[in-house]
């Protein structure tokens, strides 16, 4: 009985062997057939190694079923794939890369709007305080330059100059109501007689086209009285905004006068270390800007009000000198507020005086500003806050837009002073780079200057 598992055994292995030796012919005869077989892509090697000699060994254990033979020489060559961004053209890579910064960039400036909207009465107040000390802060450095203390220049200069802006204010409601009875008295007369100019003028206007007119007027007037009486409701909340806004600017005026350089060094804390030589660098300049921005302006609009209002005074206009304090407030909104002043002189002066009289008024307006523009404003403000008209009209459109009077009246000195800072930031990285180029050799130190002298 135990001999009989034994011969099995050895039969079983024999046959096992037999199988092995059949799979090893099988496999050589494939191997033959393949190498034989011609390549019609290239020409026929003169002498080479078997293609089954550098295949890899099965592994121990393996059956020869598993093993999977080289491809032959006669297969197409397939090109490796290339990189998704190898694949995509240079100009697409270049305008994406651009685009999701443009993206970012406009988000942020989106977040800044709607923040800045949010606190728009703290901002217009500080934004106004800068403007004042601009024009005051020259006062307060010569009155130290002669001796007198800090903090006793401040008051003096900022009690003078608040006092000023409010005779100023306070005289111009005066003035209109000591002269609205006359005014509207006047208004009629100036109506009627626009009235019979009408009728009997060339272009042949109809009295039943005046009465149209004026029905219009009248049902418009009646349709917006709910709008009106809102208006009125709400004008105790606009008092105490802009009361708030009053003492909000007052209040930043002094402290940007007594301690606008400890303010500045603070704020230069908070920029990176890596860009704060250039931000000190650009930050005296801006503020020389905008206090050359709004000396020149201030000038520029006395003279405005100055010539207009003799102008139209000789001209017997009423209301001669709030319509010059009227033509210097609006002389701080550049192009839209002398549009806005003249065209309001001119209404006037047509109501009350007559066609004459108001074209008359028309070129008094033009004179003096074709005046201020081609003389005025070059020979007074010069280069340090020369900006392209064009970019002007699109700043002042851009913050009307955005924020109304107070936009407009900021848009052009925030474009005069953000071109004065990139312009020297862009000078100071270049600089940089020169002096961070090692130089060549028999270069002296003159040669790494930006201005080689």
């Amino acid at each position: 009985m135990s001999r009989v598992p034994g011969w099995l055994g050895r039969v079983g292995a024999g046959i096992s062997r037999m199988g092995e030796r059949l799979d090893e012919r099988r496999a050589e005869a494939e191997r033959e057939a393949e190498s034989e077989l011609p390549d019609p892509a290239r020409p026929e090697p003169a002498a080479g190694p078997d293609p089954g000699a550098g295949a890899e060994p099965a592994p121990a254990g393996a059956s020869r079923k598993d093993h999977v033979p080289a491809p032959p020489d006669y297969a197409p060559a397939v090109a490796a794939r290339p990189e998704p961004v190898a694949a995509v053209p240079w100009g697409l890579r270049v305008a994406a890369e651009a685009g999701w910064r443009l993206l970012v960039l406009a988000g942020a400036l989106w977040v800044l709007i709607k923040v800045i909207s949010s606190v728009q009465l703290v901002v217009f107040a500080f934004i106004a305080a800068l403007l004042i000390t601009a024009l005051l802060q020259p006062t307060v450095a010569r009155l130290r330059r002669h001796g007198v203390p800090r903090g006793l220049a401040t008051a003096l200069t900022a009690i003078l100059g608040f006092v000023i802006m409010g005779l100023v204010g306070w005289f111009v409601v005066w003035q209109v109501q000591e002269n609205i009875d006359a005014l509207s008295d006047q208004v009629q007369d100036g109506i009627d007689e626009l009235r019979k100019w009408l009728l009997n003028s060339p272009f042949h206007v109809t009295e039943d086209q005046i009465n149209d007119i004026a029905k219009s007027l009248r049902e418009a007037i009646g349709a917006n009285t709910d709008e009106i009486t809102s208006a009125g409701l709400e004008g105790v909340t606009v008092i105490v905004e802009a009361m708030t806004g009053i003492l909000l600017t007052m209040f930043s005026t002094l402290f940007l006068l007594y301690d606008g350089r400890r303010i500045w060094d603070w704020t230069l804390k908070l920029v990176p270390a890596q860009a704060r030589p250039g931000i000190a660098g650009a930050g005296p300049r801006a503020w020389r800007t905008l206090t050359a921005y709004v000396r020149g302006t201030v000038i520029v609009a006395l003279i405005d009000a100055i010539f207009i209002g003799l102008g139209i005074f000789f001209l017997d206009v009423p209301m001669a000198v709030p319509l010059a304090v009227f033509i210097f407030l609006f002389a701080f909104i550049p192009l839209v507020g002398a549009v806005v002043s003249g065209a309001l002189a001119v209404v006037v002066a047509l109501v009350t005086q007559g066609v004459f009289t108001a074209v008359m008024t028309l070129a008094v307006v033009l004179a003096v500003q074709q005046i201020e523009g081609h003389i005025l404003q070059p020979f007074i403000l010069g280069r340090a806050v020369r900006v392209h008209p064009l970019a002007v009209v699109l700043a002042v459109a851009a913050g009307g837009m955005v924020s109304g009077i107070g936009g407009a009246v900021v848009a052009v000195p925030l474009v005069a002073v953000t071109n004065t800072v990139v312009v020297y930031l862009r000078a100071w990285s270049r600089g940089e780079a020169l002096r961070q180029t090692p130089e060549p050799r028999g270069a002296t130190a003159v040669d790494a200057s930006p201005s080689g002298d």
